[in-house]
């Protein structure tokens, strides 16, 4: 197995609990402060996988309707 971050592998054991919160700490993550942030125009590299998170969004969608 690999890490992005193999230098918190010997910080923490399997069995410890870590918050949310610390987790995005440690790895430096920050929260988005603007949509913009994460529009990207590549994010699909084809139409088709753009059509396919859409059907799977609408169906979460409609799922809890039924």
């Amino acid at each position: 197995m690999t890490s992005e971050h193999p230098e918190l592998a010997s910080e923490q054991s399997p069995d410890d609990e870590v918050s949310t919160e610390e987790l995005a700490r440690q790895q430096g993550i920050r929260p988005v402060e603007s949509v913009d942030e994460m529009a990207r125009p590549d994010l699909f590299d084809i139409d088709e996988e753009w059509e396919g998170f859409l059907a799977d969004l609408y169906a979460s969608r409609r799922s809890g309707l039924a």
